[in-house]
């Protein structure tokens, strides 16, 4: 089916972008997406979230909204609340974060004040922006206090996690983050939490999917707020939801609105009850254990073939490479590898020397090869390619990426792409 039958309004209206989505889905459909925050949404997940729920004004919450005509949106809310209930064992449920920043910024309106401290991983650790990192809203409205790694193991050391929670006493503290590759000792930050007297909120972008499917610990009963987005690992419209237990659901909803936001973003909110409905499914069990599967494999060619992974592998569906003893910056391993069809994003490492926006690393991962089927069988194959374009790219030799592009190109057509029309 060709673009023009598939969406004839766009085409007829608008030419020039309806070229651009066009472009945009030949991309994804030919290059190998290893970036490991993306992913491919099902054709349902696409199709709830262009209806024309994005009509209607629901400032409020289902049975308590500021306009009428809610009927049907309150009951497309409860939808997506009781499936995310459902789905990670929580009390209570709140769907309509714009995105992961704005729910981390509702966690901190609704348990901090401007001025208190908080504390989360370093960025250039793995953390995220908005766990009180300093160029972020959250490091300049609040004192935030950072832990890291440790430099020989690459590991959280929960002893330091201790001693700086009982030195600084801050009022939230955030565990979880965008280039963590080992699994999240729930258990051991929760009491950690406790003798310090603060709020624990894990955020789970990354891995939310992987704990839907049972591929991950869950932080249900150990945390108590659940902060994640929708469109990572599960699967969803970019969106995002904040869980928590029954306690904290006053202060979290009225953080959501009206403190942060007005109107939800109803369309999402369908798109994530599609999203939850299928990670329901025992098909996505199997995913998420594919994903895990998959990386690990990737993990131990990247590792036969030289290169230096930061903790020395994988326990999710990440991977952070030091490229270092390569010689090759991660800026110029991405550009080389996204000319040869496979899409990554350059990463700080650990203890980097370099310059954020220059970095030493390149951050991978296999939710959306693992989405369009590929499996442990493929991931030499990959990593084959990987390590040639990285060698390509020290040279400069161009002619050797091209090579590559047509190799994986060929592989992604025998692996078509969920919600994908070509």
């Amino acid at each position: 089916m060709t673009a023009h039958h598939r969406q004839p309004a766009l085409y007829a209206t608008d030419p020039e972008l309806a070229a651009l989505v066009s472009a945009e889905e030949t991309l994804q459909a030919e290059t190998l997406r290893l970036i490991p925050s993306e992913n491919y949404v099902s054709a349902a997940v696409l199709e709830a979230s262009g209806t024309v729920l994005q009509n209607k004004y629901s400032e409020g919450y289902p049975g308590r909204r500021y306009y009428e005509g809610q009927q049907n949106v309150d009951r497309v809310e409860a939808l997506a609340v009781e499936r995310a209930k459902g789905l990670f064992g929580v009390d209570h449920a709140n769907v309509q974060p714009y995105s992961g920043s704005p729910a981390n910024l509702a966690v901190y309106l609704a348990f901090a004040k401007p001025g208190d401290t908080v504390m989360g991983m370093a960025l250039p650790m793995g953390g995220h922006l908005t766990h009180g990192w300093g160029v972020s809203a959250t490091g300049s409205w609040f004192r935030g206090v950072q832990y890291g790694v440790s430099a020989d193991t690459g590991l959280i050391d929960y002893d330091a996690v201790r001693a700086l929670a009982l030195a600084e006493r801050p009022k939230i503290i955030f565990c979880g983050g965008t280039a963590l590759p080992r699994t999240i000792d729930f258990e051991a930050f929760a009491s950690i939490a406790e003798e310090a007297g603060s709020v624990l909120v894990a955020d789970v972008a990354h891995i939310a999917g992987l704990i839907a499917g049972g591929a991950h610990p869950s932080p249900a009963g150990h945390v108590d707020v659940i902060s994640t987005t929708t469109h990572k690992t599960l699967r969803g419209p970019r969106g995002a939801m904040l869980m928590c237990k029954e306690e904290h659901a006053k202060a979290i909803d009225k953080a959501v609105f009206p403190g942060l936001q007005g109107g939800p973003h109803n369309q999402t909110t369908a798109g994530i009850a599609v999203a939850l409905h299928e990670a329901a499914q025992p098909s996505f069990v199997s995913y998420a254990h594919a994903v895990v599967a998959n990386a690990k494999a990737l993990a131990a060619a990247l590792l036969e073939r030289g290169f230096d992974l930061v903790s020395g592998g994988t326990d999710n569906h990440l991977i952070l490479i030091d490229l270092t003893g390569k010689d090759v910056p991660g800026k110029v391993a991405a550009k080389a590898l996204d000319r040869a069809g496979i899409v990554v994003n350059y990463n700080t490492v650990p203890f980097d020397p370099r310059k954020p926006f220059d970095p030493s690393g390149i951050r991978i991962g296999t939710p959306s090869l693992t989405s369009r089927g590929l499996t442990a069988a493929h991931m030499p194959v990959v990593a084959d390619w990987i390590s040639r374009a990285v060698d390509a790219a020290a040279k400069a030799d161009e002619p050797a990426l091209a090579g590559i592009r047509a190799e994986v190109s060929e592989l992604m057509a025998a692996f078509p792409a969920p919600g994908l029309p070509l």
